[in-house]
């Protein structure tokens, strides 16, 4: 019998060796679905790219590729693949061969919005130079998707596809109480960047009038955001706002499984993780409306109108009251927060992967 030649597919998670940012946690996780999930198929191979610690980490169901530095430049070490997919917007690799389908994935436009001079019109070039290189994009929201028509030229190439994010599930995951939490208070979570485009500082306002509940943000320390936070929280004497800085998972998730609501004013997101991983503990989360937020939270969080603190307080204790009073929406949140699983994303690409073979 001939043997059958099994085209190839190129998954690049290079960023798994930077575990504790978002691209890092999306390659952890389909390394995970690839070690415990995945069967090889007839039609195909799936290629790894992974830095050498990897190589073999995932099961013997794909095939790996050593991540090397010089690859990026000597492309032609990379064996020629049918399908190259960048898993995020800032591949260090890339395909040689005109002939590979080239997969992009985008998350979000944060640069067109944070960056200002040489610094955007660089951003933009980068950009431009892997949109032109794409045969087909993915975004991993609707407003992605419409900020991608907005921002790039997407002349002649097909419409912008979207296949939303997974989620990590761990409700059922270890916990691990802060030591640094004393307080029995009823409390208040929030996590993120300590970024201003995190607008954490509209909690400040807000807590200064709910003094019977506690906050808790937690994110790096060491930002010029986080030392402006820390100074009004001293100044203002805002005693029930408490910064944690960096936490562990388990610390992370203690907190979401024990927070009395998840709130989150951020002004820029692509697609707004934390508010699923809040609602897989069926948590009310108080969200802003701006970029993707109003389209993940959907009917399930409550959305702020206005960032005036008395505003805000009422926003979250009338939707207190109503999550009180209706012991259907944790559930209802659980389920949604379900259907962003990793599996359901990675087998949508895998799905998408053999329709451009055939293509």
């Amino acid at each position: 019998m001939a043997k059958i030649n099994k085209k190839r597919i190129l998954i690049d998670l290079y960023m798994i060796k930077h575990p504790n940012c978002g691209f890092g946690q999306i390659a952890i996780n389909y390394a995970k679905y690839f070690l415990n999930e995945y069967h090889a198929g007839e039609d195909f191979d799936i290629y790894l790219l992974v830095p050498k610690q990897y190589i073999g980490a995932f099961g013997t169901e794909v095939k790996y590729i050593n991540a090397v530095w010089w690859k990026k430049i000597f492309k032609k070490c990379i064996p020629f693949m049918d399908i190259w997919h960048s898993t995020n917007q800032i591949p260090r690799f890339m395909p040689y061969a005109k002939k590979t389908k080239y997969l992009l994935t985008l998350h979000d436009f944060n640069h067109e919005y944070e960056k200002k001079g040489a610094a955007l019109r660089h951003s933009r070039r980068h950009w431009a130079a892997l949109i032109k290189r794409s045969d087909l994009i993915v975004c991993i929201s609707q407003f992605t998707a419409a900020e991608t028509k907005k921002y790039a030229n997407i002349e002649g190439k097909p419409n912008p596809m979207v296949i939303l994010n997974g989620v990590e599930q761990f409700d059922n995951q270890i916990a691990s109480k802060p030591t640094s939490i004393v307080s029995d208070k009823p409390f208040f979570f929030s996590i993120g960047e300590m970024r201003a485009k995190k607008n954490f500082h509209v909690l400040l306002d807000m807590m200064k009038l709910m003094p019977d509940k506690q906050l808790y943000l937690a994110g790096s320390p060491t930002t010029e955001y986080a030392a402006l936070l820390s100074k009004r929280i001293q100044d203002e004497h805002i005693d029930n706002v408490k910064m944690l800085g960096r936490i562990s998972d388990e610390e992370r998730i203690w907190l979401y499984a024990n927070c009395e609501a998840f709130v989150f004013p951020s002004l820029f997101e692509g697609f707004g993780l934390p508010i699923i991983e809040a609602m897989q503990f069926g948590k009310p989360v108080f969200s802003s409306t701006f970029t993707s937020l109003k389209e993940i939270g959907g009917e399930y969080a409550f959305f702020w109108q206005n960032f005036d603190a008395k505003t805000m307080s009422e926003t979250v204790r009338n939707g207190l009251e109503t999550f009180k009073n209706d012991n259907t929406l944790a559930e209802k949140e659980k389920e949604y927060a379900a259907g962003f699983s990793y599996q359901k994303n990675i087998e949508s690409y895998l799905k998408l992967y053999r329709e451009l073979l055939a293509d």
